[in-house]
């Protein structure tokens, strides 16, 4: 086994890079033109090859928003749950229709295929551009549901920071007040992507900041997919997932 890769645990699919946000502290920039989304296949059949030979403990599905393809959420936690991987989550902003039904639908169907956790991101930033009944009625079908529940919000420099954003984050949070749903710690901005677009003012110069995201390149725990296939130093499409994580090389 590749030294580098021995104490591999979890597995995260970026399942599309398309999101019905338009966020100013997205890492991922303006989320222009995107479209597409990961191959549920190529996905499921990583899954079980990875767990046939490392003791994966935790997998996450995200995005973009995931939940725009529901189906293939599904088929990943589905697959997740049959090789026996005890914590599944999904990080989703809630709004992928207005359509009460399909919210509903949708719901029941991550219920089936095993989803533990739903970390739902609602603060100032989401809110910009994301309507906020359709997300509070999706809130309400996962406590139904019993699927784990929690918000997510994103702080700017810090959580006890008093500047706009956070002080509307508290104000949207307390929205959903009525459903007593507990709230992480969520995560603090980083200066990348959007963030240093529109965010800039909120970050002090010449500091350098710690991406909280970043691997140990030389004891990788994480592997993350993203929906165009890439993974490590390969992609899923063009070669099968054993030997990327065999050839892997810091």
């Amino acid at each position: 086994m590749n030294e580098y890769v021995k104490n591999l645990n979890r597995i995260e699919f970026m399942v599309t890079m398309s999101c019905t946000g338009k966020c100013k502290h997205c890492s991922e920039g303006e989320h222009t033109n995107c479209t597409g989304h990961i191959d549920a296949d190529a996905a499921v059949n990583a899954i079980r090859e990875v767990c046939e030979n490392y003791k994966i403990e935790s997998l996450m599905t995200f995005g973009g928003e995931p939940l725009l393809y529901p189906e293939i959420v599904c088929a990943i936690h589905s697959t997740a749950t049959e090789m026996g991987i005890p914590q599944r989550d999904l990080i989703t902003n809630g709004f992928f229709t207005k359509d009460l039904n399909r919210i509903k639908e949708v719901v029941q169907v991550l219920k089936d295929s095993g989803v533990c956790r739903i970390l739902l991101s609602v603060d100032a930033f989401h809110q910009e551009t994301i309507p906020l009944d359709p997300v509070k009625y999706f809130a309400e079908c996962v406590k139904k549901s019993r699927i784990s529940i929690y918000l997510s919000p994103a702080w700017l420099v810090s959580e006890n920071d008093n500047n706009q954003y956070n002080t509307r984050t508290r104000e949207i949070i307390k929205e959903f007040d009525y459903l007593s749903i507990p709230v992480e710690a969520g995560n603090v901005v980083f200066p990348i992507g959007n963030a240093l677009k529109y965010l800039k003012e909120y970050f002090v110069e010449n500091v350098k900041y710690s991406n909280p995201y970043d691997e140990n390149p030389k004891d990788i725990r994480t592997i993350n997919f993203s929906s165009n296939g890439d993974v490590l130093d390969g992609n899923v499409y063009q070669n099968k997932i054993l030997d990327i994580l065999d050839e892997y090389q810091p």
